[in-house]
């Protein structure tokens, strides 16, 4: 257009200053065309960068064109949308973590292999040992009994194991789709005092029918034999006789006494004191029935006072149990071999463990030990360790009764 234009500059001036308009307003219209389209559609590229970057904070103004307005309008509602949905996705994941850190229920997660991936601070309270021994690592690989249990389960599928030789637990196994890949979890919750509570229940509502209907029968049939004792003065067979079915009834009552105790135990009345000084003063009481049969006390008591918050009398009627239960495993060994008992206790744990060199417990009744009326003693009630399991339940303790080894039965009480 320019060089035309000046081709006819000569001959023909008002056509040339025509020309040289139009090639002005060319510019112009090519310059307002640039602002309209291009220098938006750069912008818009620009929040095309922010999205792709996930930065949902940028906005564009109107820039009086239609057309274009429109356009803005839309990508700044998207934008909007994007954040508000980013924002609640961000506050549900923080809640669900939250709930899955904090949840009475142990949960573990596990990605596409089956691999731990993450696992909340009850499970480890369950599995006593740290994130760093399972993290990671394959559950099929992992010898903790636990594992071996969960390793085995189906998707849905559920099933009640028992760990730490007395805590009932129920696991069970799901899964969810995270970005197109299933991911399982596993739930693992405690039943120990529900299970044991149902227990109770059960049992206690037959003992206190029992014991009522033993003691009123006992009470009359005493008393018609001390009456027909009496009557019985030339016969001698007789009298030693209705005096051993006496005496048999007393035994009797005696042993539903027992049981009833169990179900009737007092509330516990805490006050603070220090175990290593309890633990003392039952030794000396048990001291006399140890030496009858030539077993030796040993000590391994922490330097630091351990205090505990229980009630005296329970924790001593506890102590007095589990060690007249290690001399009564210790009658078993042979008269040959040495006989110890050992005791230990822990100011950093706030632990006491009592350790005997009898045979053990054998693995086909560890399980059962705290079963009510279980005993594997010929004349026992299975009495003893029900009363210590419901006195350590009542204060929130835990306790353990195992065989650790060969030659060394441990009932470890942590307060």
């Amino acid at each position: 257009m320019i060089g035309l234009s000046f081709y006819i500059f000569k001959d023909n001036k008002l056509i040339f200053i025509c020309s040289e308009v139009f090639i002005v307003l060319s510019l112009v219209i090519s310059a307002q065309l640039y602002k309209e389209v291009i220098a938006p559609l750069r912008l818009l590229i620009t929040g095309v960068d922010a999205i792709r970057e996930k930065d949902f904070n940028v906005k564009f103004l109107n820039t009086g064109t239609y057309e274009m307005d429109q356009l803005i309008e839309v990508y700044n509602q998207m934008i909007d949308q994007l954040r508000l949905e980013r924002t609640r996705q961000e506050q549900q994941h923080h809640f669900l973590e939250k709930l899955v850190q904090t949840s009475p229920t142990g949960i573990l997660i596990l990605d596409f292999d089956e691999n731990i991936a993450k696992l909340n601070p009850k499970v480890l309270e369950m599995l006593k040992a740290p994130e760093g021994d399972f993290i990671g690592k394959s559950i099929h690989t992992l010898d903790h009994p636990a594992f071996q249990i969960i390793s085995s389960l189906k998707t849905g599928e559920s099933r009640t194991f028992l760990l730490h030789g007395n805590q009932t637990y129920k696991c069970q196994k799901s899964h969810f789709v995270d970005r197109g890949f299933p991911h399982y979890f596993v739930m693992i919750e405690e039943l120990t005092v529900e299970i044991l509570s149902a227990e109770k229940k059960a049992y206690s509502k037959v003992i206190r029918m029992m014991a009522h209907e033993v003691n009123n029968s006992i009470g009359a049939v005493n008393s018609i034999l001390d009456t027909t004792v009496e009557l019985q003065e030339h016969r001698e067979d007789i009298r030693e006789a209705l005096k051993i079915a006496i005496q048999r009834n007393d035994h009797l009552n005696h042993f539903m006494r027992n049981f009833a105790d169990v179900v009737r135990l007092p509330e516990v009345r805490r006050e603070k004191i220090e175990i290593n000084e309890l633990l003392g003063n039952v030794v000396k009481l048990m001291q006399f029935k140890a030496s009858r049969q030539d077993i030796q006390f040993r000590f391994d008591l922490s330097e630091m006072p351990v205090f505990i918050l229980a009630d005296p009398n329970q924790i001593e009627q506890v102590l007095i149990n589990i060690i007249k239960n290690a001399i009564e495993s210790l009658e078993l060994n042979p008269v040959s071999e040495e006989k110890i008992i050992l005791f230990s206790t822990s100011a950093r744990l706030k632990q006491i463990c009592i350790e005997d060199n009898g045979p053990g417990i054998p693995a086909e009744i560890e399980e059962q030990l705290f079963s009510p009326f279980f005993t594997s003693k010929k004349n026992g009630q299975g009495i003893g360790l029900t009363l210590i399991r419901e006195i350590l339940i009542k204060h929130g303790f835990t306790y353990s009764l195992k065989t650790i080894a060969e030659k060394r039965t441990v009932f470890r009480i942590n307060f």
